[in-house]
């Protein structure tokens, strides 16, 4: 499934009862705000959530630096869409269990390591609307922690002995370094392809999403088909989350997203919106490759200015949010072989949220 979201074909329609019934629900949420429907979505799964962040919150921590950086960054909260993921999926099968909120918060603590590092490589300075850990604690103390959540991650998965799931969190794991290993080999360049952005976005974000989905599935006792249609379902989602995060460093409002605008264009990657600008300015790409000749891998404010312009005059944004919407209702076909439940149906409305998403 590595790397299979690479066609995507435009005006797919829902068919078949089950399929009709979720069109009605996307139908009548969709024109809600994202967190509006999130929250409807978080009062499904109240109980599920609070057991989610209770274990979080009594993750046994030292007080040392490393223990430090990984409690201030589980303390700024988030959205939690990756254990919500997890709930949705056991509760299409038998409930949300011990072992699935087990899955549930590996999910979350897989996350919180990446974006420990993630401010490590990228020198963030905020997270969240906060200083990120790297700036409070250090470097150090922010790459150790996020190795120390990716221990307990695995530490859990492994206490569920559910089959598979601790297998496929280590491939996960794999496909992640692979995918920042290829990022770090393209970043500074200006002629990147389809085909490797989709290698690196299905790598670092859609993966763990595909994972949850397939845990939460096993968790509940779904059968070996019905894990398959979810993590498929999860790796659409999560390629469309992040071409919607490259739409919001360029469109999006610092102070709603909680980071700086244009962080991806100075730092030099390239991004959905980009790719799109770069296909109809020529001479920005040019431009690009003689910045990044002189050996920076960095834009510098009137570069990045001038790609963000680029971006706007090519419909950047709206076309990487169409292909958001594509991807998602490419995805949905494969819903009618999963029960018709509350919870199908809250995924497929997390799926929108996350296509129409703010922040």
């Amino acid at each position: 499934m590595k790397g299979s979201v690479e066609a995507l074909p435009i005006g797919l329609e829902l068919r078949g009862p089950v399929l009709t019934s979720l069109s009605q629900v996307v139908r009548e949420q969709v024109p809600g705000p994202m967190e509006q429907r999130l929250a409807e979505i978080r009062d499904f799964l109240e109980g599920d959530l609070d057991s989610v962040n209770q274990d979080l919150d009594a993750l046994e921590m030292a007080q040392t630096p490393l223990h430090d950086s990984a409690r201030h960054l589980i303390g700024l909260g988030g959205k939690r869409i990756r254990p919500m993921c997890v709930a949705l999926a056991a509760r299409i099968g038998t409930g949300f269990g011990p072992g699935a909120r087990d899955l549930a918060v590996a999910a979350e603590l897989v996350h919180s390591a990446t974006l420990l590092h993630d401010d490590v490589v990228d020198s963030g300075d905020k997270r969240r609307g906060a200083p990120t850990a790297r700036v409070l604690y250090g470097n150090a103390a922010s790459i150790f922690a996020g190795d120390w959540l990716l221990v307990e991650a695995l530490m859990r998965v492994r206490r569920t002995h559910l089959p598979d799931v601790l297998d496929k969190a280590l491939g996960v794991l794999a496909e992640m370094l692979e995918a920042e290993a290829l990022q770090l080999a393209r970043r500074g360049r200006a002629d990147v392809s389809m085909s490797d952005y989709m290698r690196v976005v299905n790598g670092k974000t859609a993966s763990l999403f595909r994972w949850a989905l397939f845990a939460g599935g096993r968790a509940g006792g779904l059968d070996d088909d019905a894990c398959k249609t979810l993590e498929r379902f999860g790796e659409a989602m999560g390629v469309a989350f992040q071409v919607v995060d490259d739409v919001l460093d360029v469109d999006g409002d610092p102070e709603t997203v909680g980071k700086e605008l244009f962080a991806d264009l100075k730092d030099g990657k390239v991004t959905y919106p980009l790719m799109v600008a770069l296909e109809h300015d020529r001479d920005l790409q040019r431009a690009l490759k003689e910045r990044l000749a002189g050996g920076t891998n960095t834009l510098d404010g009137d570069l990045a200015a001038r790609a963000h312009r680029a971006i706007k005059a090519s419909g950047g944004v709206a076309k990487a949010r169409a292909l958001a919407e594509d991807l998602i209702g490419n995805a949905l076909r494969d819903l009618s072989a999963l029960p018709d439940k509350p919870a199908t149906r809250a995924l497929v409305s997390v799926a929108h949220a996350i296509a129409n998403r703010r922040k």
